[in-house]
């Protein structure tokens, strides 16, 4: 069924290719999306069905290279919260 679904949804060089070859990797890409795009781990791990630790264990990859972008998240925070505890 996955076959013939695959072959109705996606083009003729999609399907010989390895996207989706399995329906688990839909559910890899999504997980991987949502960590990319900021989603807590938390968050990331209840909406999976999984524990922090598991996705930890093999999404860790996923989040690697994004120590630039964290940091921008954490000076962004910061400058909030100065302008916001700030006097007249």
């Amino acid at each position: 069924m996955w076959k013939e679904a695959r072959k109705k949804a996606l083009t003729a060089a999609q399907v010989g290719s390895p996207l989706a070859a399995i329906p688990y990797d839909l559910r890899h890409a999504c997980v991987s999306f949502w960590l990319r795009s900021g989603v807590s781990l938390a968050e990331t791990a209840r909406r999976a069905g999984q524990s922090v630790a598991v996705l930890q264990r093999y999404y860790a990859k996923v989040l690697d290279g994004e120590e630039a972008r964290m940091n921008a998240l954490i000076e962004q925070g910061l400058a909030e919260h100065e302008e916001g505890t700030e006097g007249p």
